[in-house]
């Protein structure tokens, strides 16, 4: 049977003009404040004026591409190529079956469950579809990320974004997934000190997971530790929420604090990484390179 891999991110806009769009995308019609924008703006300005998820999405589809011998196409949930553009890209190529997998490690009904949904809808039934929900405690993703913090002096802060604080008593499984990934981490590169925070949480006038790592940092400063190094469990490349929350709005905290501060460089297109992902479509499916 032919198949294919549908590799699906959030999406970010290309350039800063684009920004207006994407955010009205995102809030699917809802009004888009002026100030927002203006926000939103800023930071992109900050880092340089726009995200490199694009560049990185397609240089992490294209090494796994190669490592699985199958084809694997970009699907963004905000933003072009769309998840649809990628399903019939795939199915013009004769595929007979997807894999649809998420470049997001944990599951939440607020987030994975709609890339599903957007990929379901654009399949419609013509063709055999294998959703890869969560890989949360998948053994080579785990190596990965302990690799990056074996050895450290620094107490490490595992972090992961934000989303309202009800999925909870909803029976989500988000927070408990993020909780046992770096649980198991921290046992493989036997940390002597960790703990979890979230980040990005967005003003909507409920509340939204915690701790958030500004006020974690804060409370580590308080028992007297010295220096903080963040492992981002819950991203798997750089944009915005890495170039901006941690390495902009955090380090700017720890630096008010005297905390010294530092965070994992990203797994992007790592080629540890990469192989892990292969590993992960060829426990689904048989695939050239794992069968």
């Amino acid at each position: 049977m032919n198949t294919a891999v549908i590799l699906m991110a959030y999406g970010s806009p290309s350039a800063p003009e684009d920004i207006p769009a994407y955010l009205a995308d995102i809030r699917e019609g809802r009004p888009v404040s002026a100030a927002a924008v203006e926000e939103l703006v800023e930071r992109y300005r900050r880092i340089g004026g726009r995200s490199p998820l694009e560049e990185l999405t397609e240089a992490q589809r294209s090494a796994l591409e190669r490592e699985l011998g199958l084809p694997v196409h970009v699907g963004m949930k905000h933003w072009r190529p769309r998840i649809a553009e990628a399903v019939e890209a795939a199915l013009a190529g004769g595929a007979e079956r997807l894999v649809g997998l998420v470049l997001a490690p944990h599951y939440s009904r607020l987030s994975i469950a709609g890339y599903r949904s957007r990929l379901e809808e654009a399949l419609d039934g013509r063709a055999e579809l294998v959703f890869v929900e969560s890989w949360h405690d998948h053994d080579p993703f785990l190596d990965v990320l302990a690799s990056r913090v074996r050895g450290t002096d620094a107490h490490v802060v595992f972090t992961a974004h934000s989303l309202p604080e009800r999925i909870v008593a909803d029976g989500d499984p988000y927070r408990a997934e993020l909780l046992e990934t770096s649980k198991l981490v921290a046992e493989r590169a036997e940390l002597d000190a960790w703990s979890f925070a979230f980040q990005s949480a967005s003003t909507t006038g409920e509340p939204w997971l915690g701790p958030d790592i500004l006020e974690e940092l804060d409370r580590l400063h308080a028992k007297g530790v010295a220096g903080v190094l963040a492992c981002p469990v819950g991203f798997v490349s750089d944009h915005l929420e890495i170039l901006w929350d941690l390495d902009v709005e955090a380090r700017d905290r720890a630096g008010e604090l005297g905390l010294a501060f530092d965070r994992i460089p990203s797994l992007n297109d790592d080629p540890a990484f990469i192989a892990a992902l292969a590993k992960l479509v060829g426990k689904r499916v048989s695939v050239p390179s794992t069968a």
